[in-house]
């Protein structure tokens, strides 16, 4: 029997998640606050503002009412912009406790909630009250929107502390060209997720510059370094982050003109303002507010992370940007490793 799935956020990895679950068997609810894209969506079966030349299957039915959306589901998937997942998870856990509802929580965002620093399955169980959900799971990995909307081959991780819901998680996902691999690592596989849009930034600033291939290497490989640092500081295992969630995505999402973030740092880098580059994008660029919480965090924890430093300084004080490239590459020498 059909698994019944709500896909909360229609922006395009949102949009092709739903058809790709659609595609698998699933019945698939998608909701959007927007109630222009959703009359598109149901009307042409198109999401033209975020996917482009993609048609949907007339299957898959959009809601702009979000208890129409998860009624009956099994399970709730959550695609929308990490500083915006607990209000939208505030009205799922309303919904759920009046329907007596109980479901598996997905999410597939990549961020760090600011102010309080929580990873987004922390925000999602503080919200949700655990009488209405069996488990909470976490989707990542290296998946440009547009790639997987072309069946291009792509291999993801789903993470939770419930091997059993992963499980079947993994088998809601995957077919012969969208791979899924299970996790038990929540911590590393979010950790992994959310900053490695910081060092997108830093890439895409690099190319702004001008600078080429070895130092695109330098930036990804001793931006990986940090990451890890942060994470095996809250109990992840170090190798989460050589794998899909880790080196993966920073491969993926610091190389490739798809990846918002990398566009948002190459207008950067020619020298646009960032309120600029936020208008033209026209998309939430997760790198920005996850820069910030990544920053500060590290400050309380006393990890030292100088290349999210120095972005941070970059996009919230005005620093100069090949001042601060200077002030990173004439720092004290010190060993790779330790």
């Amino acid at each position: 029997m059909s698994k019944k799935v709500a896909v909360l956020g229609a922006g395009s990895w949102g949009s092709v998640l739903a058809s790709l679950l659609d595609e698998n068997g699933s019945n698939v609810k998608l909701w959007s606050y927007n109630a222009e894209q959703v009359k598109e969506f149901n009307e042409k079966h198109t999401n033209s503002k975020y996917i482009k030349n993609l048609t949907f299957s007339s299957s898959i039915v959009a809601y702009h009412d979000l208890a129409e959306a998860i009624d009956g589901v099994d399970y709730i998937l959550f695609v929308v912009p990490t500083q915006v997942t607990r209000s939208v998870a505030k009205q799922v856990a309303e919904i759920l406790a009046e329907k007596n509802q109980v479901v598996n929580i997905i999410h597939a965002s990549k961020g760090i909630e600011e102010k309080t620093y929580l990873r987004l399955s922390q925000v999602l169980a503080q919200e949700i009250n655990p009488k209405n959900r069996k488990s909470i799971s976490v989707i990542s990995g290296p998946s440009h929107a547009e790639d997987v909307a072309i069946k291009d081959i792509t291999l993801v991780t789903v993470a939770s502390n419930d091997q059993q819901a992963a499980k079947e998680i993994q088998g809601l996902f995957m077919n012969d060209y969208f791979r899924t691999y299970t996790s038990d690592d929540v911590i590393g596989v979010e950790i992994g997720a959310a900053l490695k849009n910081i060092i997108a930034l830093g890439a895409g600033a690099l190319y702004g510059l001008g600078y080429k291939d070895n130092a695109k290497a330098a930036l990804m490989t001793r931006g990986l370094a940090e990451i890890s640092r942060l994470g095996t500081s809250f109990g992840a295992n170090p190798l989460t982050f050589i794998g899909l969630s880790g080196v993966g995505d920073i491969i993926v999402t610091a190389t490739s003109r798809n990846s918002r973030n990398w566009r948002a740092g190459n207008e950067l880098g020619q020298g646009k303002p960032l309120a600029e580059v936020v208008k033209s994008m026209g998309m939430v660029i997760e790198g920005i507010a996850t820069t910030r919480a990544a920053y500060e965090l590290s400050k309380k924890r006393g990890v030292e992370m100088p290349i999210t430093s120095a972005i941070y300084h970059v996009l919230y004080d005005g620093a100069d940007i090949k001042e601060t490239i200077h002030q990173l590459m004439t720092r004290e020498g010190r060993s790779e490793i330790g």
